[in-house]
């Protein structure tokens, strides 16, 4: 370690003073009074004396250029200074006066006293240490402290955003973003009114002021407002809801007042406002205390300076959320966030775009275009966020086992890591509850399999996953908006298939099937209270039933009674189709769950050979790019890690 100079010289020095202030002198002497009246003033040794501080007496001594030791003094040199300790002046010039007055020494001869007050360093700086120490930590809190920037406390009313240069940081475009055209259409305006505001001023026409993207994560909404800044070539001001808040009264309403008055300074320019419901949420209308009521004023601020923006200022506010639902209606109107922009989960073209992008970067031989629309096909509902993840792990799976580049199979393997996590080979079920398993998914998938509205099978596994997982049937399902009684019916009846092979096979139930029977009594709920699908009940809707912040329930005590038992009525239909339909298929299931404990995991060419071509037209090849044929090894061989994968609509077992 190199040590400046400019340093080392004040630590020498100020070590070298404390040494001096703690270590006595070599030639000075500790006595008492006894000590100085017998050796010293009898013998008339004394020259002068002198009173320190009122409480100490220093001794000096009559040289007269001799050498040698002191007599009495034990061999003490000439040079030597003795000091010893008084309890007041007064009562030490008492007996000083005793003591000559014994010894006859005349008033003109008597020893001279003077008094002197010196300063300790070392005890002066013992008394100041703690104000010192208290100082310090003043100091080094107004550098350091929690105001950021490096403004410490004095500078905590400042915004916490980041500037980004267009030219420098923000490197995103349109082309980087994909899956999302309607709102990149929607936001184009922003872009448009930045590059050329004369355009729409000199037709008398004023851009919106902001626009609130809302969607599920990792949808791209951040990634989209960052295009937005690289499209138009302006500063961006980053800054997140939660960096408003603090501990200090007034500091959010402070930061907003900050944040604005930047972005003045910078404009044209962007600000992006991430998670804007954590001070952004509705009102109450009773009063708040303490952090609601912070959090409060700084959403009055941004209302106050949002309304503040003149026409010719050119900045644009977007705001991004997941719970736009929570937001004040001050805040979406017109005036302030014009624009309400949804960016929800990409369709299957949206995905294939996605995944284009995602793909560049990945060192592979596969055709691009190909493998894009095929694990697009695979992963229905998965957001931007996981399509990269997908990638990543494809990517890390293919460096696990030293490949030089990154195959199909690591992309389907990825997927099913993704989904349902990683193969549990230290968990070893026991014969029983194989068998169990076993039967439990060969019902899912025989029920699916002679249902004409059920998804496609994929897969069925008894190989345990995840964190619970001991066995799932996955199916590809269609990206579909809208749903009739048969199809949900057969959905439920599908779902219901693991339970009611238990029931059929053992005469017993197991715990296995609850999260099937979760999701079929939230589906037949849904029917009766929410979709108005109930012929007793009627046309009637009552809301979402999963509302947890709802308290009150928006109908009678008799109608939630009937709203119970059409759900329960319903469920025991289906529960009876599905009893029918595998003791029809009861020879089917039998040859599906052997088989499965034989080989732990079957594909849907392995289903094809043991029940024949499923009797509905399913277009799977047409999803997946393929024609799916027994021949084809990646679908016969259950091992392979490359067998299509995708999210089981059944729950795992």
């Amino acid at each position: 370690m190199t040590l400046n100079p400019g340093t080392v010289l004040p630590l020498a020095f100020t070590t070298y003073v404390v040494y001096k202030a703690m270590s006595p002198s070599d030639n000075i002497r500790e006595i008492t009074w006894q000590d100085f009246r017998s050796t010293f003033l009898d013998r008339g040794l004394v020259d002068r004396l002198v009173v320190l501080n009122r409480n100490r007496v220093k001794v000096f001594l009559r040289n007269d250029g001799q050498a040698g030791s002191i007599p009495g003094t034990l061999g003490q040199p000439y040079g030597t200074t003795y000091t010893f300790s008084i309890g007041s002046v007064e009562a030490f010039e008492r007996k000083l006066d005793e003591a000559q007055s014994e010894l006859g020494i005349p008033g003109s001869e008597r020893i001279p006293v003077s008094y002197r007050d010196e300063v300790n360093l070392l005890g002066t700086l013992i008394h100041f240490a703690p104000t010192l120490i208290l100082v310090g930590v003043l100091v080094f809190m107004a550098k350091k402290g929690g105001g950021g920037a490096g403004q410490g406390i004095f500078g905590v009313g400042k915004s916490k955003a980041k500037l980004f240069n267009q030219e420098t940081d923000i490197a995103v475009k349109f082309k980087d973003v994909a899956g999302m055209d309607e709102a990149k259409v929607e936001i184009m305006e922003f872009v448009k009114f930045l590059k050329n505001p004369a355009a729409y001023e000199k037709l008398g026409a004023k851009i919106p002021k902001g626009a609130i993207l809302s969607g599920p994560p990792g949808t791209g909404k951040t990634l989209l407002a960052k295009a937005t800044a690289g499209e138009a070539g302006v500063p961006f001001l980053s800054v997140s809801g939660s960096e408003f808040v603090e501990m200090f009264v007034g500091v959010g309403a402070s930061r907003v007042r900050d944040l604005f008055a930047s972005a003045k300074k910078h404009s044209p320019c962007i600000i992006f406002v991430d998670e804007i419901d954590a001070i952004g949420k509705a009102r109450g209308k009773g009063g708040q205390f303490g952090g609601n009521d912070e959090r409060e004023s700084t959403l009055n601020q941004l209302l106050v300076e949002m309304d503040g923006f003149g026409s010719s200022e050119h900045i644009v506010v977007l705001a991004g959320t997941n719970r736009p639902d929570v937001l004040d209606d001050a805040l979406m109107r017109p005036g302030r966030f014009d624009r309400h922009i949804a960016i929800d989960r990409p369709d299957i073209k949206g995905r294939n775009d996605i995944f284009q992008v995602h793909l560049r970067p990945i060192k592979t031989e596969e055709d691009l275009a190909k493998l894009g629309q095929k694990l697009a096909a695979l992963t229905p509902g998965f957001s931007g966020a996981d399509i990269h993840n997908v990638c990543n792990e494809a990517a890390l799976i293919a460096a696990r086992h030293n490949k030089e580049t990154v195959v199909e199979a690591d992309f389907e393997a990825a997927i099913e890591r993704v989904i349902v996590g990683l193969e549990k080979k230290s968990k070893v079920l026991s014969p029983e509850e194989k068998k169990t398993v076993a039967y439990h998914e060969a019902g899912h998938a025989v029920a699916g399999w002679y249902l004409e509205h059920a998804d496609p099978l994929l897969k069925v596994s008894i190989i345990p996953r995840g964190v619970g997982a001991l066995g799932y049937a996955q199916y590809l399902p269609k990206d579909q908006y809208l749903y009739s009684t048969q199809q949900l019916m057969d959905r439920m009846c599908m779902t219901l298939g693991g339970r009611v092979s238990e029931h059929i096979f053992f005469g017993t139930i197991t715990t296995g099937a609850q999260d099937d029977l979760q999701k079929v009594t939230k589906m037949a709920y849904a029917q009766v209270a929410t979709y108005g699908m109930d012929d007793e009940l009627g046309p009637l809707s009552y809301g979402n039933q999963d509302n947890k912040d709802q308290f009150t329930k928006p109908y009678s005590e008799k109608t939630g009674q009937i709203i119970d038992n059409q759900a329960r009525s319903l469920i025991g239909k289906a529960f009876r189709k599905t009893t029918d339909l595998l003791m029809e298929k009861r020879a089917d299931v039998e040859k599906v769950a052997k088989l499965l404990m034989e080989k732990e995991v079957l594909n849907r060419a392995d289903m094809e050979r043991l029940l024949g071509k499923r009797p509905f037209q399913d277009k799977l090849h047409e999803l997946l790019g393929t024609e799916v044929t027994p021949q084809d090894e990646k679908y016969i061989n259950p091992s392979d890690a490359s067998a299509p994968i995708i999210p089981p609509t059944t729950p795992a077992l």
